[in-house]
């Protein structure tokens, strides 16, 4: 014949048609929103590395999370940051911390509209910086799992449905798991940070917290860049321990991790589009070098492509409004 019979072209002539053709879904469902809520705040600030997101107050946080839940998206992830830190991290599981109360806040305003998930790890906490108990300069893995357990219990008690241990410590999520048991929480879900790089891409997320170590940093205990059967090891040891979600973390530099650890577990798998990645697309398209929107729905569409059933994006709230415009 003097042309091929089939035309790929047909199908993609209009917005109607591609939408007919779509191989890959993209809701407000799939997304889970980060948000940061400060101790000691009197009203919200504008974190100057991540425009567009806020450190809330506990009354702004609630606020938000209705206005997310209105949207359509399911879950936030809240990170806290408290008025006082030491060595050891205590606000963490204090009863009254800042997440606590974010919790208790956010559950008396919305009921069961939401998802709620606590991140649980010391970095926000410490003096030092660091996602655990020190020895000398080091990381005492196995004393800091005794730590993150008596956070979850908190967690779990101030109402978090889910909570997300993100400090990649050996036996981590076991560790919780056996806790929420033990204590009655057995409904509570453990989103594991399962295979976590240590990535040039947390720079502005370290502002927003306030976690930036005081001295060395985080790649004793999160993952070499480099590795991928590294990172599928780490995922099996977390299912082993009971994760009920798995995460790859940051998302675009890894989507051939997800892949592989979508196709491998099968587990409902999730990917932490991060603050650097966020940060890069709001700073050029600032500049006017790309078009925003169309660069983030590309993102959160080769999220999802490359497996992930959950986002974890800074974009939640502004992709959520532009499906539901159309």
């Amino acid at each position: 014949m003097a042309f091929p019979q089939h035309r790929l072209r047909r199908l993609r002539r209009t917005d109607r048609l591609r939408e007919m053709v779509a191989e890959t879904s993209l809701a407000a469902h799939h997304f889970i929103a980060p948000l940061f809520v400060k101790e000691g705040l009197a009203r919200p600030v504008e974190i100057e590395a991540m425009p567009g997101q806020l450190q809330h107050t506990v009354s702004s946080l609630v606020e938000v999370c209705g206005g997310l839940a209105e949207l359509g998206v399911p879950a936030v992830l809240l990170f806290g940051i408290p008025s006082r830190k030491d060595a050891e991290g205590t606000g963490a599981w204090d009863p009254d911390g800042i997440v606590q109360q974010a919790f208790r806040a956010v559950r008396a305003e919305l009921g069961d509209r939401l998802v709620l998930i606590g991140d649980l790890c010391l970095c926000e906490y410490t003096d030092h910086g660091h996602c655990g108990i020190l020895r000398g300069s080091a990381v005492d893995n196995d004393a800091t799992l005794d730590v993150y357990a008596r956070i979850a219990a908190s967690y779990a008690e101030a109402g978090a449905d889910w909570v997300a241990p993100s400090g990649m410590m050996d036996g981590q999520v076991g560790a919780i798991r056996r806790s929420l048991d033990t204590l009655g929480h057995q409904d509570v879900a453990v989103l594991a940070y399962a295979a976590k790089y240590a990535s040039a891409f947390y720079g502005p997320f370290r502002q927003a917290a306030e976690s930036t170590p005081r001295f060395g940093d985080r790649r004793g205990y999160q993952m070499d860049p480099s590795n991928v059967e590294e990172a599928l090891r780490e995922v099996r040891a977390d299912v082993e321990e009971g994760a009920d979600v798995v995460m790859v973390k940051p998302a675009l530099p890894y989507l051939d991790v997800l892949s592989r650890v979508k196709a491998e577990f099968g587990l409902p798998t999730a990917a932490y589009h991060v603050s650097g990645e966020y940060a890069m697309l709001k700073a050029a398209a600032a500049r006017g070098w790309i078009d925003e929107d169309l660069a983030m729905f590309e993102v959160l569409y080769a999220i999802r492509r490359a497996g992930a059933d959950l986002i974890l994006t800074y974009f939640a709230r502004a992709a959520a409004e532009r499906l539901r415009r159309g």
